[in-house]
């Protein structure tokens, strides 16, 4: 089936209500779908765009819902791009600064790499010399009997030592109530974890970021490139790349 155009007259929240009301589906109904708040699906139907918040978000929002309908989604978005505010850079232009950013050596790094070089030479001179000064004026030490107690013939018999105490392994407790993100994808990404936000920004494929709580909120800008594990255990994915979806865990 070919997804239904959105007509360019008509107004484009009043396009998404029809259809959603034509498939006879409420606000909450599509949210438990696509794990994106009826608060936000409102919002696109009044287009109250401030509500969502910058718009690369709401084009993720728009894409997604415009899915899930079965409505032309690029031409959704196309149509929110004729009337949206400027905006800052996006998701892709910060992820490719970040990759610029990694390409090369840092003259820091370097810096830092050569003085290291240098401090391990010179304390491992250092060492050499003090070593070979103890070889040669080292005293030699005599080897003198140590006296049995009860003098000779006596019954004693020196005690022997103890073995030493075999140490005990300490086993390594699995990570409980703790949330892990794998990001595949260069992606954005808001954590809050007990109602306090623990980290909003880009992050780079390949990175892996660990949060511990009770509960966690997560709004992911690019829900096909995390992954997510809770409590040791890799959950459903998110969904598609260039989706934004927010989801709420229980660790």
């Amino acid at each position: 089936m070919h997804p239904l155009r959105i007509g360019s007259m008509s107004a484009l929240g009043e396009e998404f209500r029809s259809a959603r009301e034509a498939r006879g589906l409420t606000l909450s109904d599509v949210a438990e779908q696509i794990h994106i708040r009826s608060v936000y699906l409102n919002a696109i139907e009044n287009e109250d765009w401030p509500s969502i918040g910058a718009p690369v978000y709401v084009r993720g929002f728009i894409r997604t819902y415009a899915r899930f309908l079965g409505v032309d989604a690029e031409g959704a978005v196309a149509r929110f791009n004729e009337t949206a505010p400027p905006e800052r850079p996006t998701v892709a232009a910060v992820a490719a600064a970040d990759e610029r950013a990694r390409s090369g050596p840092s003259v820091w790094a370097i810096l830092l790499t050569l003085v290291a070089v240098v401090l391990v030479g010179f304390v491992g001179y250092e060492y050499w010399q003090y070593s070979q000064g103890n070889t040669s004026s080292a005293p030699v030490a005599e080897t003198t009997a140590a006296p049995q107690p009860g003098g000779p013939g006596g019954g004693s018999q020196a005690a022997s030592p103890l073995p030493p105490a075999s140490p005990t392994a300490t086993p390594t407790p699995a990570p409980r109530h703790q949330l892990t993100l794998r990001v595949t994808q260069p992606s954005w990404l808001r954590v809050t974890v007990d109602g306090t936000t623990q980290f909003e920004g880009t992050l780079p494929a390949g990175t892996v970021r660990s949060f511990k709580g009770s509960a966690a909120d997560l709004l992911v800008g690019n829900a096909g490139g995390v992954t997510v594990v809770v409590d040791g255990r890799a959950v459903k994915p998110l969904g598609k790349s260039g989706d934004v979806v927010e989801q709420r865990y229980t660790l």
